[in-house]
């Protein structure tokens, strides 16, 4: 096969699910993306990115929570996520050293200055984290799923996704750059709200998310479920191009239109 042919390689991301208890029951803070965004445009997604090199700085390791059981790899992953989540909602899991608690609502919307150098890639979390006298709170990340865009795709993406509750008094708001709506939102009700462009990973996520009820819940749930890889592949039927993915991967039997995958 020629370099030419070659399916272009993921780039490393990760993606954070932020929970909280709502009056319908669990709720879920999704982001609008910008129509000229190159990936997902106008599409309802959830906080992520790409994994910065600033995220790989070895020196963060010691301004985190729950470091010592992470390899480098994942220590970068959980830190994209993280910082993807504070760019783009403003909530922040972090806390001062010493403290059990997440800073608060007024302590993270101070810090929002940051959002747009973080965003940019002008800061890393290591000067940030240094200059605010924080901990990174990695402890508060628990492993949701594992996408990889399949191979036929011109953008491709190796995604981690986590959940994490998020903390007491933090709202969310979208950046207004690569964002421009947001929303909290039960995520069977997000499916089923025509209004919302959602693309395939997203929805999945969505439905497998939409099992539980509670903050509670679906943080034990991803606790106890296995993480199983999902690259989606295209089967025919009927003349049909549907896209399928693992069912132990927990979302079911799974058959969807092509055209689910790009929204």
């Amino acid at each position: 096969m020629s370099d030419a042919k070659k399916p272009p390689a993921p780039l490393a991301s990760a993606t954070i699910l932020l929970l909280r208890d709502g009056a319908n029951g669990i709720e879920v803070f999704m982001v609008k993306r910008h129509h000229q965004i190159d990936f997902a445009s106008g599409a309802l997604v959830f906080p992520g990115g790409k994994v910065d090199k600033h995220d790989n700085d070895p020196a963060l390791r010691a301004l985190t929570d729950g470091a010592a059981g992470l390899t480098d790899l994942q220590l970068g992953l959980a830190a994209c996520a993280i910082r993807e989540g504070f760019e783009e909602s403003g909530i922040l899991l972090a806390r001062q050293p010493g403290q059990r608690d997440y800073i608060d609502a007024a302590a993270s919307s101070a810090l929002a200055p940051w959002r747009p150098k973080l965003n940019a890639s002008e800061v890393g979390l290591v000067e940030f984290l240094t200059k605010e006298n924080l901990r990174l709170a990695c402890d508060g990340l628990i492993p949701f799923a594992h996408w990889v865009t399949p191979t036929f795709m011109p953008k491709r993406f190796d995604t981690y996704f986590y959940v994490a509750a998020t903390p007491a008094g933090q709202l969310g708001r979208h950046d207004g750059s690569e964002s421009v709506d947001s929303v909290w939102v039960n995520p069977l009700e997000a499916i089923e709200d025509k209004q919302w462009t959602i693309i395939f990973p997203t929805k999945m996520n969505l439905l497998k998310l939409g099992k539980s009820k509670t903050t509670a819940e679906a943080i034990a749930r991803a606790k106890s479920d296995p993480i199983v890889t999902v690259e989606p592949q295209v089967v025919d039927r009927n003349g049909n191009k549907l896209l399928v993915i693992p069912e132990e991967a927990g979302y079911g039997k799974i058959e969807e239109p092509m055209s689910s995958l790009r929204g």
